[in-house]
């Protein structure tokens, strides 16, 4: 695995291009702390944007979902897809409107997704997905039975050719608006878990472990 992902004239970034980094560090950090990711996707002309959560294992981004998941049997069958990730860090608050804007990180990846077929990997990626939502959880839940399995697709992207952008840092105002009595800066963005609602039907003796996402 190289140190980057492979670059094109479409996942090379054209403005603010000194935001942008092809590190395949980056991008896999992106992937594995956002929760959700949107797979963007065209059929007939048609372009579809879909949520859905997603795990990565090495170079490999998996997606799952019903047999007859519409975004799942069209990417199975050829068509290419964008998958898009975002971490909003925090509201940059500039004095002026036109100049506020987040502080945040984002990977867009290109390719072609194939049908994952091999039980192991199947079951490897599955686990991957639950622990990508809560680590650990995989192994402490039932596994998918075979029934649940044959109810289940899962497809492949490698992480091939992606792109990263990243914003830092203060709000960068004009230096007539400094003087301005307006407020600005960062103000940090995060998320955190609030304390667990136990499921009605729980047995009293069933505990859990600390929940902690990052």
């Amino acid at each position: 695995m190289t140190d980057q992902v492979r670059v094109t004239a479409r996942s090379t970034a054209l403005r603010h291009r000194e935001r942008a980094t092809y590190e395949r560090s980056v991008v896999n950090q992106v992937l594995d702390e956002s929760l959700v990711c949107h797979v963007g996707f065209a059929v007939d002309g048609r372009p579809f944007v879909i949520p859905t959560i997603h795990a990565r294992i090495d170079d490999r981004l998996y997606l799952h979902g019903a047999p007859a998941n519409h975004m799942l049997n069209s990417l199975r069958g050829g068509v290419e897809a964008c998958v898009t990730a975002t971490l909003v860090d925090g509201l940059v608050l500039a004095r002026s409107a036109f100049r506020h804007s987040l502080n945040y990180r984002s990977v867009c990846v290109f390719g072609y997704a194939t049908d994952v077929t091999d039980r192991a990997e199947k079951l490897a990626a599955l686990d991957a997905l639950v622990d990508h939502v809560l680590p650990g959880r995989a192994g402490r839940v039932r596994r998918p039975n075979e029934t649940e399995l044959l109810g289940t697709l899962v497809l492949r992207l490698p992480v091939d050719e992606a792109s990263a952008k990243i914003r830092t840092g203060p709000p960068a105002d004009h230096p007539e608006d400094v003087e301005l009595d307006v407020w600005a800066g960062v103000i940090p963005l995060r998320i955190i878990s609030e304390a667990a609602i136990p499921a009605p039907d729980l047995p009293s003796h069933v505990s859990h472990g600390p929940f902690r996402r990052m």
